[in-house]
């Protein structure tokens, strides 16, 4: 047998056998955030009530699971600088927009244009009425952001005191 092969297929083997390996750990896929898009309307209505309740605002977050600046901003919502501000102030609700074809009528009316991409947020006060909606697709690239743009988005809507 040819030497350079003999080597070429030990090193195949070792690799594959690397790759393969039982005992070697596995990423793990990034968890659900987005729940089944049946769901919307009820975590809405559940999210408005407690926001009345407790005097917060609502964050409604139009994405799905297939989108990693979904994930990238529900990351930076729930690290150590942003958490408790999500916490104090706002009451989260995920809504799960499917391919673009989930949820549509909640997008239009709280005014999203998902023809611009997700994430996608609108604010809502206390009381349901809409604050803020996202036009341009702001937060479409939460791969190129910081944090600090979440922390600055969170100051700046929560409520007055």
């Amino acid at each position: 047998m040819n030497p350079y092969r003999s080597a070429w297929l030990l090193a195949l083997l070792m690799f594959s056998a690397a790759i393969f390996h039982p005992t070697m750990p596995v990423r793990a896929a990034a968890p659900d955030i987005y729940p089944a898009a049946d769901r919307a309307k009820t975590d809405l209505s559940a999210a408005l009530a407690a926001a009345g309740a407790n005097r917060k605002r609502v964050i409604l977050d139009f994405g799905g699971n297939w989108c990693a600046d979904c994930h990238v901003l529900d990351y930076y919502f729930h690290d150590a600088t942003n958490g408790s501000l999500l916490d104090a102030n706002y009451i989260l609700v995920h809504i799960n927009i499917g391919r673009m074809n989930e949820n549509l009528d909640i997008a239009g009316r709280y005014l999203i244009p998902l023809r611009k991409g997700v994430p996608a947020l609108a604010i809502l006060g206390s009381h349901g009425e809409l604050l803020y909606s996202q036009r341009t697709g702001e937060f479409q690239a939460m791969r190129a952001m910081q944090s600090s743009a979440v922390t600055d988005f969170l100051l700046h809507w929560r409520n007055p005191d």
